[in-house]
């Protein structure tokens, strides 16, 4: 993670005074986060998405699932913070008349060992064929929109269920849907890529889509494309891209003044609060930045699961699916645990 800038500050005090303008500074951020996003309504606990196909109130609590030994429930772990990070396609998606809006186009589950001070990033295929509940079978990507429509907590049931299928508890979740990624992209004033080499999608948006080795700096448009282009390469490459779209935006929103730049800062909230969902409650937003500080950002293990590691291609009634191999979600489960040791 890049150092805060201090720049302002007397470079000749003494190292206690430096010390006390930090955490006053810090204080004072934490101070006119809160504030704003009291006003922003953003106080609760739980934000929750408006849905506009369904009243929320007929959802009911599932029933408990078939006893399975592969998707038993993990163990939480005090000194690991495990981070669900899903990406819907969105009402405005031109698919969701199909696909539906809910399914998740993005699953990354980002770990942080607290003694340790490792993180990962590790990347699930959307097509890994998975028990939904009981023993009804789907790709993984419509887990989400189940527990929505039937679960009375959906937020629970997904963290759940990827619980326990990466046999990593699940501590919180956030949600976003492509259309608010844009506009946060947009309210951050772009974001900045570096491609090792040219990238080009020829047949998926009714253009010519590219971009030139080198860094690139895109705006949420064109981080949309970039992010969601799968036609010329493969889901696994489009995976590894929004994991470079998610740091991407990290390091703007790391460089966000809120101190010299309140209205744009509020700006970028105002649209977290509206589009992105998410159980962190404004009471845990200290601990969270407390622990951001000590994320080494530039160590983070990037993992994607794929056909080169633990999933094998296979159909269902003719629809493309990844099962895992061996038939057993162990290995899976073992990379979670290897993979920040």
């Amino acid at each position: 993670m890049e150092p805060i800038d201090t720049s302002s500050e007397n470079q000749n005090a003494t190292q206690p005074k430096r010390s006390r303008l930090y955490r006053l500074r810090y204080f004072i951020m934490l101070a006119i986060i809160a504030l704003g996003l009291y006003y922003l309504g953003a106080i609760t606990h739980q934000i929750e998405i408006l849905n506009p196909f369904v009243a929320h109130d007929d959802a009911h609590l599932l029933p408990v699932a078939t006893p399975d030994p592969d998707y038993a429930m993990p163990d939480k772990d005090p000194n690991r913070l495990n981070i669900l990070i899903l990406g819907i396609r969105g009402a405005d998606d031109p698919s969701a008349d199909i696909g539906g809006p809910l399914l998740t186009d993005s699953i990354q589950v980002f770990s942080f060992d607290k003694t340790t001070k490792k993180s990962s990033l590790v990347s699930i295929p959307r097509d890994l064929w998975v028990t939904i509940h009981d023993n009804t079978k789907d790709k993984i990507n419509s887990a989400y929109e189940y527990g929505y429509y039937h679960s009375g907590n959906y937020l629970q049931f997904i963290k759940d269920k990827i619980s326990q299928i990466s046999g990593t508890y699940i501590d919180n979740v956030v949600v976003f849907d492509f259309s608010s990624f844009k506009g946060i992209v947009d309210a951050l004033g772009g974001i900045d890529v570096t491609l090792a080499a040219p990238f080009k999608e020829s047949g998926q948006w009714g253009f010519e889509f590219s971009l030139p080795a080198g860094v690139n700096h895109l705006d949420g448009q064109t981080a949309l494309y970039y992010a969601r282009s799968r036609y010329s390469s493969s889901d696994f490459d489009r995976s590894r891209r929004q994991q470079q779209i998610i740091f991407a935006i990290k390091d703007k929103l790391l460089k966000l003044n809120f101190l010299g730049d309140p209205l744009k800062s509020f700006s970028v909230l105002a649209l977290i609060r509206n589009d992105v969902k998410t159980d962190v409650g404004v009471w845990n937003i200290s601990e969270y930045i407390s622990l951001a500080n000590q994320v080494k950002f530039d160590q983070i293990k990037k993992s994607v699961i794929s056909t080169d590691n633990l999933v094998v291609e296979s159909k269902d009634n003719g629809a493309y699916i990844l099962v895992p191999k061996g038939g057993t979600l162990a290995g899976i489960k073992q990379l979670f645990q290897d993979i920040i040791k």
